[in-house]
């Protein structure tokens, strides 16, 4: 593992019965990087990014965090490792339940984590949105309530309340308005900047990745193929 790896992917490999999705895929990102993995739809970028997150177990190879290899672990074990990797989903409103008010969708994970309380709660919701440039009113909304770039940044939010050092962005702006994108991937350069996130970024859109990006992988039919 790279001394300054925040995230260190070897050899991994991800199949679906008889088809291998990713094949042998390695690449690490540092504290404070944007690594994009780029390619056509079905060339492997999101299973390699729900691997990452251990929401998809791997077929094989290695998935080191921290220096702490992942793919071994039990659910048990991965649940303290788990606030530290946070994913952002392309679709603003299906990530988000439209039965929850905007402040209880960002209070979640704090709940789930034991962090949270009656005195200091709202007013840390209130922070987060206030963050990611919402007003801390929007948290009595609900998802239908807001834009999709709005909903967005609200998820993006939820994902900061854990605290993490990493975010796996999934094609994060793609179902978003042009007028639109621009806002949320300059939000989300600043939030690098002030907190020193890593960020394993999938996208389609090569002129996307060219503006956002510090190095690229290029993906196809499961492979890396450059980068």
């Amino acid at each position: 593992m790279s001394d300054d790896a925040l995230l260190d992917v070897r050899d991994l490999v991800v199949r679906y019965g008889d088809m291998t999705a990713v094949d042998h895929v390695s690449f690490t990102v540092a504290p404070g990087e944007t690594l994009a993995l780029n390619g056509p739809s079905g060339c492997g970028k999101s299973s390699t990014a729900l691997a990452v997150l251990q929401l998809r177990r791997p077929s094989s190879g290695e998935v080191l965090f921290e220096g702490r290899e992942l793919t071994t672990l039990s659910e048990r074990e991965l649940r303290p490792v788990r606030p530290r990797i946070q994913p952002v989903f392309q679709d603003p409103y299906g990530s988000l339940s439209p039965r929850h008010r905007i402040r209880d969708a960002v209070a979640e994970p704090l709940k789930v984590q034991g962090r949270w309380n009656g005195t200091d709660g709202p007013v840390c919701v209130a922070e987060l949105l206030d963050r990611v440039g919402l007003d801390p009113s929007y948290g009595d909304r609900h998802p239908h309530e807001l834009s999709g770039g709005q909903c967005q940044r609200a998820g993006i939010a939820r994902a900061l309340a854990s605290e993490p050092r990493l975010l796996v962005l999934d094609e994060p702006v793609s179902a978003l308005d042009p007028s639109v994108r621009a806002g949320v991937l300059n939000l989300l350069a600043d939030l690098q900047d002030e907190l020193g996130l890593g960020y394993l970024f999938i996208c389609h859109d090569r002129a996307v990745v060219r503006h956002f990006a510090d190095r690229v992988i290029e993906m196809r039919e499961g492979r890396v193929i450059s980068g």
